[in-house]
């Protein structure tokens, strides 16, 4: 992978953002260790976290209704039978053929089915599944390599989320350099008062190193836990995580021709699409609360690991593991000041999610990283059946454009990958 010249700056008690002239982003696919397709028809017995999280208690209270996630991924297939009725119109940011309702490898609509899916026809279950998804499609490399696509397609996407109805951005995708197109959409999100999650990524093995849009302080990173509630080991770890999620042992779809489900590992992109699954949860349970509110109780219902959340922020599971059903059904997590970031305890100003104008979302934190978590504690119930925790297998594309601005032309390459 070829770098080029860079620089960089410091951003207050956080993350860094890299600028580039050549810029090289590595996006990741988050499916391991594949096993022979799942049948349809047992996929759901598949979802091993819906029982943990008390799925059947949480949608007796909430299910999601009212709420809408815009999905920046592949595309979203709206035809299979667990997503008949639940997908909205959208957006294509690639400028190439096809619209965002054409999902080119089945990752999109893996992502919004464990966001919204039905479960008809034996399809996935969706954590919140009367949500409903708007389809936002970019390019990973692979297609890049098959058409000529808009440079900048994940900043339209994010200002195409940021415009549409949508309360929550779920993109389960990132690259180890952020540019600054993606950063000012990013701040445009947050000032539209969205709730903007994203995969932290899956090379923890790998160079570990931080993913964009993950990275930036506007965004809520999402790593990836299996069933023991102990951090993935491929899941990447650092002062970007923010929250976990489920990431292992997830059936996805096997590509584009969905037909059928195959059995491994969702890794950061499943992790990313259950956190979303949860604050949509949260939010139409309370459609009066800004980001701040939703992602403060998010924060203060989440399960920790041996460590618990009185010893400061982990870098690897950051407030603990997403448990929606410890707020439903139980209350715990406080919404606090609407105009408050739970993060920063800066002011960001805002208004109810159900407003034409609501808060801009809850901007990056300060965090103390502690030791990665073990034990128990992360989703009640859960098994403690161990994750093998395979190394995630990449998709790796090459895309490169010319694009020229205030005079200056220079190259931009990227190899993408969806985390």
């Amino acid at each position: 992978m070829t770098a080029g010249t860079s620089r960089a700056w410091r951003r207050p008690a956080r993350r860094g953002l890299t600028y580039v002239l050549a810029l090289v982003g590595a996006w990741s696919f988050a499916v391991a260790g594949t096993a022979p397709a799942a049948v349809a028809a047992d996929v759901q017995s598949k979802q091993w976290y819906l029982d943990a999280m008390g799925a059947d208690e949480i949608w007796k209270k909430a299910t999601g209704k009212g709420i809408k996630v815009a999905v920046i991924d592949s595309g979203v297939n709206p035809s299979t039978p667990s997503l008949k009725g639940r997908v909205l119109e959208g957006t294509d940011a690639t400028d190439a053929p096809g619209e965002a309702t054409d999902d080119y490898n089945g990752h999109g609509t893996t992502i919004a089915e464990l966001i919204a899916g039905t479960g008809q026809g034996g399809g996935l279950r969706g954590l919140a599944p009367d949500a409903q998804i708007v389809p936002v499609r970019v390019a990973d490399g692979e297609f890049a390599k098959k058409y000529k696509v808009n440079a900048w397609d994940e900043a339209t996407a994010i200002r195409a989320a940021a415009d549409s109805d949508a309360q929550i951005i779920s993109m389960s995708w990132g690259a180890e350099f952020g540019d600054y197109k993606m950063e000012e959409a990013v701040k445009y999100a947050e000032s539209k008062g969205k709730l903007f999650f994203a995969a932290v990524g899956n090379t923890a093995k790998q160079g570990n190193k931080p993913e964009y849009p993950a990275n930036f302080p506007e965004v809520v990173g999402v790593a990836a836990s299996d069933r023991e509630g102990q951090v993935a080991d491929y899941s990447q770890h650092g002062d970007f995580v923010d929250i976990a999620a489920p990431g292992n042992d997830i059936p996805y779809w096997c590509d584009k021709s969905f037909t059928r489900y195959c059995d491994g590992d969702g890794g950061t992109s499943a992790a990313t699409a259950l956190a979303s699954a949860t604050a949509a949860l949260i939010w139409s349970a309370h459609p009066d609360w800004t980001a701040n509110q939703v992602l403060r109780v998010m924060f203060e219902s989440a399960g920790a690991g041996e460590d618990g959340n009185k010893t400061g922020r982990s870098e690897y599971y950051g407030h603990g593991v997403v448990r929606p059903n410890a707020h439903i059904t139980r209350g715990l997590g406080k919404p606090g000041d609407a105009n408050i970031s739970p993060l920063t305890n800066k002011r960001t100003g805002g208004s109810p999610a159900s407003s034409a104008s609501p808060a801009p979302s809850a901007p990056g934190s300060s965090q103390a990283p502690s030791g990665k978590p073990g034990g128990d504690a992360v989703v009640a119930g859960s098994s403690k059946k161990s994750e093998d925790g395979s190394q995630l297998g990449l998709i790796l594309g090459g895309a490169a454009v010319v694009v020229v601005l205030g005079g200056v032309a220079f190259a931009v390459v990227r190899r993408r990958r969806t985390a």
